[in-house]
């Protein structure tokens, strides 16, 4: 049984569910999902900044009102939820936990504690941090000590 670690940031479309379940064609997938809501993410500018490079200029004028604290964690837990069953659904074992602080230090540790084969960080373009290596895959390949893979969400949740 391969074992990926699936670091999100909203709930799974049905495309990205279709996506990850088929990265390994037949061989047998656990997922171990940690999802960071993203109002619990980089501060407010950097995400219109992503949001205008995207051309997504209604977005980049919403990003004031993005669920923050306790808000963003409800929403979080139900998209964690709605991740799960959709991974379960297709056919694969899944268990998952919110990221409440430190989304590296958790990653590292979800990838010892399951013996995990890869990680895979599946979100939205971050252009900003990506340029500056400052995402979550880029961060990632340098402590968690397997491959980590780096794909975007096929659309919106």
């Amino acid at each position: 049984m391969f074992t990926s670690v699936l670091m999100i940031e909203k709930a799974l479309t049905s495309a990205d569910v279709d996506f990850v379940t088929t990265l390994h064609g037949d061989e047998g997938v656990t997922f171990q999902v940690l999802l960071q809501p993203r109002g619990e993410q980089a501060d407010r500018l950097l995400r219109a900044i992503d949001d205008v490079a995207l051309g997504e200029l209604d977005d980049a004028i919403r990003e004031g009102g993005t669920p923050e604290g306790e808000e963003a964690e409800t929403m979080g837990e139900r998209a964690l939820e709605v991740s799960l069953q959709a991974l379960r659904t297709a056919g694969h074992e899944a268990e998952g936990r919110l990221i409440e602080a430190h989304p590296l230090d958790a990653l590292r540790t979800m990838v010892q504690e399951a013996g995990a084969d890869e990680v895979i960080v599946l979100t939205d373009p971050h252009y900003v941090e990506e340029f500056f290596h400052r995402d979550w895959a880029s961060r990632a390949r340098h402590k968690v000590g397997v491959p980590v893979l780096k794909l975007f969400s096929h659309s919106k949740a």
